[in-house]
């Protein structure tokens, strides 16, 4: 009766006029972005996320969590279309969504996408909405050791799931740590590291940093890259699967929506594990993998179910916990922030109009996805089209203008184009800046945790080990972190991230 009630204030929420039409925005303009090759979601949302500034908190999410799901349809329209996934989820999408493009099939592949996508993230809504509540009140017992553990588990995690070298996404970690210390110390207000620039007195800007490191990043990659687009426009075809086909993804659909769901709780990206995982287990079990690589639509449908599955998961552990599971999550949380609220398990029950609004406006911006893409495809397919150094203007003086608006300050302006310069640095020296934003998004946080529970404990370092579910984290975290560096995980690992190159 609690879940239905709690249900009926998130429909009561997210319903809204204003809040419809923002979701509305959010997909659409997600779909916009995102459908320009390799941007994908984390960059769309770091570029959009000074026009939410302006917004309530619940509406400003709402639109946020809409662009998420807006990039990430347009990133597997880029990754059907061009080959260039738009984000690392969608890479084995473009696997068998590619050959069929040229196959004529594409119209099909897009929609084996839109369906997958859609039918995984009801499910999925269900799911979160079964098992945040519960959670969050477990959260609500934690101390401060606890919440320092758990955060090293989430930094811990998300180096194991990102690309390449673990050494350097250890760097990209303690990198964005350092990152974080900047500004005032967060208990007596002395200045840190703010080298005397009175801008940096409440640390850096987030916005600037995400904009800079993934925005500006990814266009300034993107333009290297140009002349490498191929894209099948004439062969788009019938958007509508035929029975047969229907038939032939419904259990993939099933299977992948499982993984997603299941994987995309686990911090540092386990939606982009999913969606390998389903495509693996649909080519193992089928009766014929050999085709798998040459366009079947079960190589579709099935990582597109776990990517939006997981996607849809991974709030979990933001709306109860306030740990982001990946980079996206981050940039919710830093919107939260921004907005004055407080990430944790305590939005549930202070802030239950947010928390439950945002459930269920899951399932409308997927039914909006559902609705607004497939009729659209010819509009995103003449997008494609243009070049994108006529695009990239456009979208860097929309980035610098929002960026602006929000403090009105030119310092920030200069910090956007530090961090693009740093960004497209790491880019090219193979290190992912995903866990960097992860890292100084719970810098702070893991900071306040550690110093307070040295204070409660009169500074005894061993209370991080006396609690038993506080050391149950660490063990935890250790065990991650010896098994991603034995031998054979390594060079599977390895294998992996080869494969989605």
């Amino acid at each position: 009766m609690e879940l239905l009630m709690n249900l009926g204030l998130g429909f009561e929420t997210a319903f809204t006029p204003i809040n419809i039409v923002y979701c509305f925005l959010g997909v659409l303009l997600g779909t916009l972005i995102g459908v320009l090759p390799g941007i994908g979601p984390t960059a769309t949302i770091a570029m959009l996320l000074p026009i939410t500034m302006s917004l309530s908190p619940v509406t400003a999410l709402i639109m946020l969590a809409g662009i998420y799901y807006g990039a990430q349809y347009g990133g597997s329209t880029t990754a059907i279309l061009v080959n260039l996934p738009g984000e690392s989820s969608s890479a084995v999408t473009a696997i068998d969504g590619y050959q069929m493009a040229r196959q004529g099939q594409a119209g099909h592949a897009l929609a084996a996408a839109a369906i997958g996508s859609f039918c995984a993230g009801t499910v999925a809504t269900v799911f979160l909405a079964l098992l945040a509540p519960p959670l969050a009140r477990i959260a609500l017992e934690f101390g401060a050791a606890e919440y320092f553990s758990l955060m090293v588990l989430a930094l811990v995690t998300a180096v194991a799931l990102a690309h390449g070298s673990i050494v350097k996404a250890l760097a990209m970690v303690v990198l964005g740590l350092l990152l974080g210390m900047v500004g005032s110390d967060i208990f007596d207000g002395t200045p840190r590291f703010t080298m005397d620039f009175r801008e940096l007195a409440d640390g850096i800007n987030f916005v600037a940093v995400a904009v800079g490191v993934f925005g500006i990043a990814e266009i300034l990659r993107n333009l290297e890259n140009e002349h490498e687009r191929e894209i099948f426009i004439a062969r788009v075809g019938s958007l509508l699967p035929g029975r047969e086909e229907l038939k032939r993804i419904v259990k993939p659909i099933a299977r992948g929506t499982l993984l997603g769901s299941v994987l995309g709780v686990l911090p540092g990206g386990g939606h982009i594990l999913a969606s390998f995982a389903a495509y693996t287990l649909e080519k193992r079990i089928s009766k014929t993998p050999e085709r798998f690589g040459k366009g079947m639509i079960e190589g579709v449908a099935a990582p597109e179910a776990a990517n939006n599955a997981g996607a849809q998961t991974s709030f979990i552990p933001m709306l109860t916990l306030g740990i982001p599971s990946n980079s996206v999550m981050a940039l919710m949380i830093g919107a939260m922030i921004i907005q004055g609220i407080t990430p944790g398990p305590n939005v549930a029950t202070e802030e239950p109009a947010l928390f439950w609004g945002i459930i269920v406006s899951m399932w409308l911006g997927n039914l909006l996805l559902l609705i607004l893409n497939l009729p659209l495809i010819g509009l995103w397919v003449r997008l494609l089209k243009v070049p994108y150094f006529i695009l990239f203007p456009a979208i860097l003086a929309f980035s610098a203008i929002g960026v602006y608006s929000i403090n009105s300050n030119a310092f920030d302006l200069f910090a956007v184009a530090l961090f693009g310069l740093l960004g497209y640095a790491l880019v090219k020296c193979e290190c992912e800046p995903a866990p960097l934003l992860l890292g100084f998004v719970l810098g702070p946080m893991l900071e306040e945790h550690l110093r307070r529970a040295m204070i409660i404990s009169k500074g005894d370092p061993t209370v991080f080990f006396t609690r038993p579910l506080s050391l149950a984290l660490l063990i935890l975290a250790l065990g991650v972190l010896v098994v991603v560096l034995l031998p054979t995980v390594a060079k599977k690992r390895a294998q992996v991230f080869v494969e989605e190159d």
